[in-house]
């Protein structure tokens, strides 16, 4: 794609502070509870964050390659380090959420059919489509995970009253990825620039990967609901909206920074909330501890 700027841009000052480190932590995660983890969001809401959990392992396989590909021609070597980095992160995301995932399958089955169908699609988009447009998914994907890690963060009343295990993963989970909110990003300028068709292509990616993702996720979070025999339950569902869209407003306070995305000038780091980056070291050291250690759940 020949969408390159004839200057190379300056990486975004915040990027070149903040250095992702990858970092090995294991989960202890009651299958008893897969179901109703979120506590205040009810099996509906925990549904959502479950279905969500499935597409997790063969999208962050996807951003890596997407990554890598580019890794060499990546002339700068701080941001060659952090695409390392990057790629160690999302393997350790992905691994740990394999083990979640597993749990999700445990109790519900079809959820490996869900699990497949997302590997099919982003294969075919791997085989099917140029380096450019993959990166672009990419970098849309994680605005993405940046903002629903943001909300997380910001408002603990969204985990206030989930099962230790489950938070402790989507917390860790959601500060790793803020440390690297940046990189792919940061690749994609270094390698495609800013120009016309850049922007083009990347706010491309932005829609087509909401699409695609809510498309897939709807559906199945749904069938979940139903099969938990919870599709009907007013309460439940008065908790979700409550917890997505109402008071706490998950999902809802993600609709301006989604739309950030197509300022021309954006960049994942204009939103400084690197302050939670302080706890990311000392809240991994606590899940050190091999998984098979932990106490089995009552």
């Amino acid at each position: 794609m020949s969408s390159q700027s004839t200057q190379k841009p300056a990486r975004n000052a915040k990027s070149k502070s903040v250095m992702p480190v990858r970092r090995d932590a294991q989960f202890p995660l009651p299958a008893d509870r897969v179901h109703d983890w979120m506590g205040d969001g009810g099996v509906q809401f925990t549904h959502l964050m479950n279905t969500m959990s499935l597409v997790i392992p063969v999208g962050e396989r996807f951003f890596i390659d997407a990554v890598r590909h580019y890794r060499d021609q990546i002339t700068d070597p701080e941001l060659k380090k952090a695409a390392t980095a990057f790629i160690g992160q999302e393997a350790m995301h992905g691994r740990e959420h394999d083990e979640y995932n597993a749990r999700v399958i445990e109790r519900l089955p079809s959820a490996a059919v869900f699990e497949k169908r997302v590997k099919a699609l982003l294969d075919a988009f791997q085989n099917y489509t140029p380096p450019a447009m993959r990166l672009s998914g990419t970098i849309a994907l994680e605005h993405l995970t940046a903002i629903m890690a943001d909300g997380l963060l910001q408002d603990p009343r969204v985990s206030a009253k989930a099962e230790a295990g489950y938070s402790a993963l989507w917390r860790w989970h959601a500060l790793e990825e803020t440390e690297h909110k940046g990189v792919a990003y940061d690749v994609w300028e270094a390698t495609q620039g800013k120009g016309v068709q850049a922007y083009v292509v990347r706010a491309f990616g932005l829609v087509l990967a909401t699409t695609v993702f809510w498309a897939m996720v709807t559906p199945h979070f749904l069938n979940f609901v139903r099969q938990e025999g919870k599709l009907t339950e007013r309460k439940g569902w008065q908790s979700f909206y409550r917890m997505a869209f109402g008071e706490v407003g998950f999902l809802r306070k993600m609709v301006r920074p989604w739309f950030d995305y197509f300022r021309p000038g954006f960049h994942p780091w204009d939103d400084d909330n690197s302050h939670f980056l302080a706890e990311v070291d000392r809240f991994t050291e606590a899940f050190r501890t091999p998984r098979a250690a932990y106490p089995k759940a009552a």
